[in-house]
């Protein structure tokens, strides 16, 4: 994925003016949206699928928000398995993602951070990847993103926000950074979750789209506080580079890079040398690594985080609430 384009978050009329021109092709992406939702018959697995996705392109944490709730469902005493398109890989699939064998080249980079915790399907075709994933058993299918795809009925879709700025300008790509607008995906979930960088700010930021539930990243297990050069290639990299100044690293330099970008060794070579320039060894997020030679991994420092949830045991009732529902109605037209 490119880099967002700086007018996609400015309100300057020099951004307006490039929004507006491009205002007929976002008209046409977004109608081809709608008519695949008005022409597609959604297919219905074995298993219930609790979609977890955005109105904007990248960024939000649909991953480690998936990781929370996988472990939400499984005390809950819900065999989950998830399901992810492997966005930056080559395997069309269904495939079970087997992290020994398997490398980011192959299931891309969120498939591999899945797969640490539980089982995971990497499918372009949704549908067969969740049919698959029933065929193996599982309780309930965790579908990280696809939130616009229409070929699979979800049992409960969560819409996450970003607190800082759920919808930048607010149009629809490419005029703006939305895939849909925020109303029409909100009328469409059957929750949205606000996400901040805190929680202050992911509740102060809930209450204004008139929902009680937030989330936020918190580090886990993290190296101590140190002066680094940190480096990202995720939708959002400032928002890490943030999070590390908050948590009292001290940046000695920044070096973002564009979304799920495969690191060169030129790439590498280049990172080592501004390390040792500054004095101050690399950091990085745990998604950045796992497209890391495996070499190089055990020589860079990663800052893991996870997502937490303010309402974590109202958030499981409310999924286990609409599988039984989405079960009881599958038994009636059986009959």
């Amino acid at each position: 994925m490119i880099r967002e384009p700086w007018f996609w978050r400015s309100h300057s009329i020099s951004a307006k003016i490039i929004a507006n021109a491009l205002s007929p092709v976002a008209g046409l992406y977004d109608l081809g949206q709608r008519m695949r939702w008005r022409t597609t018959r959604p297919i219905a697995p074995d298993a219930p699928i609790i979609c977890v996705g955005n109105a904007s392109l990248g960024g939000v944490g649909k991953t480690p928000f998936a990781l929370a709730l996988f472990d939400l469902l499984q005390n809950a005493g819900l065999s989950c398995q998830f399901l992810t398109r492997g966005y930056g890989g080559s395997e069309l699939g269904p495939l079970m993602v087997n992290p020994g064998k398997h490398n980011h080249s192959q299931t891309g980079d969120e498939a591999l951070l899945l797969a640490r915790r539980g089982p995971v399907w990497v499918s372009r075709n949704r549908s067969a990847g969740a049919q698959a994933a029933s065929n193996e058993g599982a309780g309930a299918i965790i579908m990280d993103d696809g939130f616009q795809n229409p070929t699979v009925e979800k049992s409960f879709s969560i819409l996450l926000l970003d607190a800082a700025d759920p919808g930048g300008n607010g149009r629809v790509f490419p005029a703006g950074p939305l895939r849909e607008p925020i109303a029409r995906a909100q009328a469409r979930a059957d929750l949205t979750i606000l996400v901040g960088p805190d929680e202050t700010t992911a509740q102060n930021a809930a209450s204004q789209f008139k929902t009680s539930f937030a989330a936020w990243l918190e580090p886990i297990d993290a190296p101590p506080a140190q002066r680094v050069v940190a480096f990202s290639g995720i939708g959002k990299p400032d928002k890490f580079f943030d999070m590390l100044k908050n948590n009292g690293f001290e940046l000695a330099d920044a070096v973002s890079f564009p979304d799920h970008h495969p690191f060169t060794d030129q790439n590498l070579a280049a990172l080592q040398k501004r390390a040792a320039q500054k004095g101050a060894p690399l950091i990085t997020t745990e998604k950045d690594s796992a497209r890391l030679p495996l070499e190089i991994q055990r020589e860079i420092l990663v800052f893991p985080v996870r997502m937490r949830i303010n309402q974590p045991t109202l958030l499981t009732e409310m999924i286990l609430t609409a599988i039984d529902r989405r079960s009881d109605l599958r038994d009636k037209s059986l009959r």
